[in-house]
């Protein structure tokens, strides 16, 4: 029951962030906005674990962990995500970002060598199969100016990033590192990061006092960060990667669904033939034929006692 709670809660809060981000996008710069918005959320978690009176001392080593989790999912990812929506649609982001899926399987075997089924050869090739469908009409050949053509780019770059940080998440959390301590100093040194990088890149100082702005901003520290971050990790800690990964198919559908509503989203041929690839191949990743097979002799065998 509790883990059937973490995924409702994870799939709905980052099913609807690809939209809340639509609004984070134009007036302020992208470093910026992230900046804030991890900036907000580490300042929650510290608060959090100061209330709750957590122990906040790591060893050296994995402080340079935590770090190193921090610029992958924190910066480098969200980073490129926000890029990325400069180009492509919420719903477009979404559906391609579910390759980390894939990935996290592939450095699942890479980084804690755990074998690699031969259904993920076929679920990946759905995959791959579907991404190409859902872009083909927009893609004009290989001019990196194409503007779906460098989104798509920027998202796969996202989505390795992620995936990167998910092995370090998993190594953190089997040397016994707490979820909302770790959480707490990774957004905190992924504010930093962001920090140096607007210094360091000369970005204005500027803040949007548009009422959407300043809300998406709020949703997305609070829910998105803090909630869904605390929510996922102790998915991935429950469960593994690779279970724990049943969100990226279930978030694009939530995605999907907003960007129909309020980005005018819409559906073609190519989009549905597509968005069913990419779910039915991360299905077949994610399902065990074992699975499958029991699954279809427990309806058979139901229908044979029908009168």
């Amino acid at each position: 029951m509790q883990n059937i709670l973490l995924y409702l809660v994870t799939v709905l809060i980052w099913g609807s962030t690809w939209i809340a981000i639509e609004f984070q996008l134009g007036e302020v710069a992208v470093e910026l906005s992230l900046f804030y918005r991890f900036a907000i959320s580490a300042l929650l978690m510290w608060l959090f674990c100061y209330v709750r009176r957590l122990p906040m001392q790591f060893s050296i080593k994995n402080h340079a962990f935590i770090a190193l989790l921090a610029i992958l999912n924190f910066a480098l990812n969200y980073l490129l995500i926000y890029q990325a929506q400069l180009h492509i649609s919420s719903a477009m982001a979404a559906i391609a970002f579910t390759t980390m899926l894939l990935m996290n399987i592939v450095n699942t075997r890479l980084f804690f060598g755990k074998p690699v089924a031969k259904r993920i050869y076929f679920g990946a090739l759905m995959g791959i199969a579907g991404i190409a469908v859902l872009f083909y009409p927009d893609l004009d050949g290989p001019d990196l100016s194409n503007a779906s053509l460098l989104g798509l780019i920027l998202v796969l770059g996202s989505a390795l990033s992620a995936s990167l940080g998910n092995m370090v998440s998993v190594r953190n959390s089997l040397a016994g590192l707490p979820i909302m301590q770790v959480n707490a100093w990774g957004m905190l040194y992924g504010s930093l990061a962001l920090g140096l990088l607007v210094l360091v890149s000369g970005i204005p100082l500027s803040f949007s006092p548009s009422p959407t702005y300043i809300a998406s901003l709020l949703y997305l520290a609070v829910f998105g960060s803090v909630i869904a971050f605390a929510t996922y990790f102790a998915l991935l800690k429950r469960m593994g990667p690779e279970k724990a990964s049943y969100v990226i198919v279930l978030f694009p559908l939530v995605a999907v669904l907003l960007s129909t509503l309020y980005e005018d989203f819409v559906w073609t041929g190519y989009t549905f033939a597509g968005f069913a690839l990419v779910l039915a191949g991360n299905a077949l990743v994610l399902t065990p034929f074992a699975k499958i097979k029991a699954l279809l002799f427990s309806a058979k065998a139901s229908k044979a006692l029908l009168p």
